[in-house]
């Protein structure tokens, strides 16, 4: 059984940082893709960026030049450094992984920037 944990979200000031990240377990064969996508209250869940087991990222629009996905695959883990924080960051952020043909979600993890 694969498991997302994540970890690191929280409550910052606009203009500081967060760093998640999400650590995969369970899984005889390691991870390909792995991703943040973020859900804000009343919204759809959106890709925030994703990064293959071979390093190649690609980042939201809205995001790209603060945050930077980054993993170790020794250990199936991914980060999400986040920078530069919002008010509009303010979502749930969950991360995924695709093992197979499988794609897996952790539970999510709440960040909240204030103005």
């Amino acid at each position: 059984q694969v498991q997302l944990v994540e970890a690191g979200g929280g409550l910052v000031q606009a203009g500081g940082s967060l760093r998640l990240s999400c650590a995969a377990s369970g899984s005889s064969s390691r991870s390909n893709a792995m991703g943040w996508y973020r859900q804000a209250p009343g919204k759809q869940r959106d890709m925030v960026a994703t990064i293959t087991s071979g390093g190649v990222t690609n980042y939201a629009g809205s995001v790209k030049g603060r945050f930077t996905i980054s993993r170790d695959n020794a250990k199936d883990t991914v980060y999400l450094q986040m920078n530069s924080l919002k008010p509009e960051d303010t979502a749930v952020y969950y991360c995924n992984c695709l093992i197979g043909w499988t794609l897996y979600w952790g539970q999510g993890t709440q960040v909240t920037v204030s103005a």
